[in-house]
């Protein structure tokens, strides 16, 4: 028996603009994996219903994230690039897999206890069942691979559990059905049908922060526009934001150590280290003792000169939203194929008549 190709998966839900810390944190990330990895890059629909029901334009929303994937270098002919409704196989999965979990795993979700605070009772079954679902994309496809950040670590760790015990509780089924793959687990070769999906933490990711509060991330929520750079900013909406950037009254330290306790002197610096693929020593290095006054025009110049190119190609896109619909289809279609196989399996293992 051989082992599980490897796969990477991941999505981005359609939920407000996406900014630079996205950009820098995942979708860049995203774009570099394709060259040595297969991918399935999903929007993810579904999700975003938990975090709010009625949406004023979730069709836009998703069209919206499509086009940052594709604007970024994604290639959606090379690998697969669809949005999470399409493929009735996220549901239907996540149904399956809410009957493997087990309540005392979701109720130890921080995201859970965070995003329904105190009034859980109040909360909808979505967000409490919001990780079987996330289980259920990666598995759909029986990705091996997850690029992950440190809010999205125990969803994963979540998702090897439910892997396992359908493994465990089905063991026999899957001996006699066939449809098992050899796998290492710890030191102990185990044949299995899902693979124990591994995070991919490829580096620190930048940890970037509102552009008006230091000590907060940059966030599409946030309700002032100039606490983020947008992926659609055109040059000159990134120029007036980051002139407009709260700072301190002291020039920039001679190291790294004296960014401590200057949270937006840090995270200019780190927004600078980002995009240009160094360290902030490196910066501090060629701009320590400068006043902002200095620093600013050149952290704008190399922002424009790296997310310009991606904004112009957002807008271009998002001005064809029939091409974005049949990049989607067409993901869609070759997604669904997969999960196919993969429902058909689960059903012949559990024992449904399909």
């Amino acid at each position: 028996m051989s082992e599980f190709k490897p796969l990477v998966f991941s999505g981005v839900q359609p939920t407000g603009n996406l900014h630079l810390g996205n950009y820098l944190g995942a979708i860049r990330k995203f774009v570099a994996l394709q060259e040595s990895h297969n991918c399935i890059y999903c929007v993810v629909d579904l999700h975003a219903l938990t975090a709010q029901l009625v949406h004023d334009d979730l069709q836009g929303q998703t069209r919206s994230i499509t086009a940052a994937f594709l604007a970024a270098g994604i290639d959606p002919k090379q690998h697969i690039v669809f949005n999470q409704s399409r493929v009735p196989g996220h549901a239907e999965l996540a149904w399956i897999f809410n009957c493997v979990a087990r309540i005392g795993w979701m109720n130890r979700m921080t995201q859970f206890k965070d995003k329904a605070g105190k009034d859980r009772e109040n909360a909808s079954l979505g967000l409490l069942a919001y990780p079987s679902l996330m289980a259920a994309d990666i598995l759909l496809y029986r990705a091996t691979h997850v690029p992950v950040g440190d809010d999205q670590k125990q969803h994963l760790e979540l998702t090897r559990d439910i892997a396992q015990k359908f493994n465990i509780d089905f063991s026999k089924r899957i001996a006699d059905t066939g449809l098992g793959v050899d796998m290492l687990v710890g030191e102990e070769r185990v044949n299995g049908y899902f693979p124990l999906t591994e995070p991919l933490i490829e580096g620190p990711a930048p940890r970037v922060m509102s552009l008006r509060d230091g000590t907060k991330k940059m966030s599409k929520s946030d309700v002032s526009d100039l606490s983020r750079i947008n992926l659609t900013d055109d040059a000159d909406s990134i120029s007036k934001k980051i002139r407009k950037a709260k700072t301190d009254p002291e020039p920039l330290p001679g190291d790294v150590e004296g960014l401590e306790g200057r949270p937006e002197a840090e995270n200019l610096v780190g927004i600078y280290a980002a995009l240009s693929d160094t360290s902030k020593e490196a910066v501090i290095a060629d701009f320590g003792g400068q006043q902002f006054s200095a620093f600013k025009p050149a952290l704008t110049e190399l922002a424009v000169s790296v997310m310009s190119p991606i904004s112009a190609e957002m807008r271009r896109l998002m001005d064809d939203p029939a091409y974005i619909d049949g990049v989607l289809e067409d993901g869609g279609d070759r997604a669904g194929a997969i999960a196919g196989k993969t429902m058909n399996d689960v059903k012949e293992i559990i024992g449904l008549l399909y």
